[in-house]
């Protein structure tokens, strides 16, 4: 007998993309067609992204009302709309394994992603917005780096882009940056290690690639608080990007290109006792869950996922461990923070709002919903104002304190979706408030 709901926690099935029966269409079409009937029938998340009510308008504008009606053609629709955050399987559904509907939502897409990829229906712009390490080539180089940046910001060039790559010309772009991180970074203060009972005492540093191109001052405040919470570090050797932005497009061989480069790398510190720290949430997320479930049975990946921190689950647990600092000198005011949609999916709580909530003289208006940046669905052209929409909320949220005071700050965990509600706050007039990320506050609160 089925039964409504599921009272044990999800479980998540390895993706097994290795198996020719993965890109067969026709198996694929038939999947959807099952999960979007249970999909049709709930509906509860109809308030998360596009995908869903994208669905729920082609069922509904059928003559019987029901998934049969929709032509097989149209689910593509509903899988463009998916940009895999995951919140869909981690807080809504309640048919996720082991419930015996076995549906999970995101990886079905993704399955179906790497199809469309597979079948060359990947335009090269998405491609290219993609190659996050190709972007970051030329940061650093001096004259370069000013030239392209004030390049890349004229009408010109970024209605050339619109036209070449299909990146909406109103979108935020990234910067690059004038000396990477891995160039800046210094060497830790301390090299005497502390382990505590939950957390290793020396930590490296996974840079990401947008940290390490577009905003180092995010990975340098990261090490000036391990500096000052006398946590001995290192720059991991040598690293690719983590493959996210290859995964939200299907191409699962990137992926697997990015981690033949990375987990070598990565294990050897994993094995030598090192806390491995990613300061962007996708990227962490990825050597967690993503990596893992494509290599289920691969005993060094298994070996990085366990070794893999998001930094403030890092620091809170030193907290507990009785190993972090806890007088901050100088207050942050009124700041509201947004939870990135790839921290949620973590399941390591909300350390970052624990963080700062320690903070004297500072309140914190916590946001929990996605801010509709999502990686490159909100910049490219066909979806940037979809992504200003499913945002709106947010950025309407923390627009004001619970008391109904303006914020001081505007943070969040992710770098890019920060960015993001920076600019739909000056879309939609809701003032000014400083956008600084987490780590960059909690520096500033340390006085450092």
């Amino acid at each position: 007998m089925a039964r409504e709901g599921n009272l044990q926690a999800p479980t998540r099935h390895p993706i097994d993309w290795k198996n020719p029966d993965y890109y067969n269409e026709e198996l694929v079409v038939h999947e959807l067609e099952r999960i979007f009937d249970i999909c049709h029938g709930c509906r509860r998340c109809v308030s998360l992204c596009g995908s869903f009510p994208t669905l729920f308008d082609l069922v509904d504008a059928t003559k019987s009302g029901e998934v049969e009606g929709v032509d097989k053609k149209e689910y593509w629709k509903v899988v463009d709309q998916c940009y895999l955050c995951d919140l869909c399987y981690l807080t809504k559904c309640p048919y996720v394994p082991p419930h015996q509907f076995n549906l999970d939502f995101p990886h079905t897409m993704l399955r179906a992603k790497a199809i469309k990829f597979k079948k060359g229906e990947v335009g090269l712009g998405e491609k290219f917005l993609a190659s996050t390490d190709m972007h970051g080539q030329f940061a650093g180089i001096p004259i370069v780096v000013q030239v392209a940046n004030a390049v890349n910001q004229t009408r010109i060039v970024r209605s050339a882009m619109e036209s070449a790559l299909g990146v909406d010309k109103n979108a935020w772009l990234p910067s690059l940056a004038t000396q990477r991180f891995r160039s800046a970074a210094p060497k830790a203060k301390t090299t005497v290690v502390t382990d505590g009972q939950k957390t290793p005492g020396k930590a490296a540093i996974f840079s990401t690639c947008y940290i390490n191109y577009n905003e180092p001052g995010i990975g340098l405040d990261l090490l000036k608080i391990l500096d000052h919470n006398d946590v001995p570090y290192v720059i991991v050797e040598k690293e690719k990007c983590c493959g996210m932005p290859k995964l939200e497009l299907g191409d699962l061989q990137s992926v697997n290109a990015s981690k033949e480069a990375n987990i070598p790398v990565l294990v050897r510190y994993a094995q030598e006792g090192y806390a491995i720290l990613a300061a962007v949430p996708s990227c962490a997320l990825m050597f967690k869950q993503e990596i893992p479930l494509m290599y289920p049975d691969e005993a060094d990946v298994q070996l990085v996922k366990d070794a893999m921190w998001d930094p403030f689950e890092y620091l809170m647990q030193r907290k507990r461990d009785g190993l972090l600092k806890t007088e901050f000198p100088v207050p942050l005011g009124n700041v509201s923070y947004q939870i990135p949609c790839h921290g949620r999916v973590q399941n390591i709580g909300k350390k970052t709002e624990e963080m700062l909530k320690m903070i004297p003289g500072t309140t914190i208006n916590t946001i929990e919903r996605c801010s509709g940046h999502a990686g490159t669905f909100g910049v490219k052209k066909a979806t940037h104002q979809q992504a200003m929409k499913i945002g709106k909320p947010v950025f309407k949220a923390m627009a004001s304190m619970r008391d109904g005071a303006k914020p001081d700050f505007i943070s969040s965990d992710c770098p890019l979706g920060g960015r993001h509600i920076a600019q739909g706050f000056e879309v939609n007039d809701l003032g000014t408030p400083e956008l600084k990320h987490p780590l960059s506050l909690v520096a500033k609160a340390y006085g450092l």
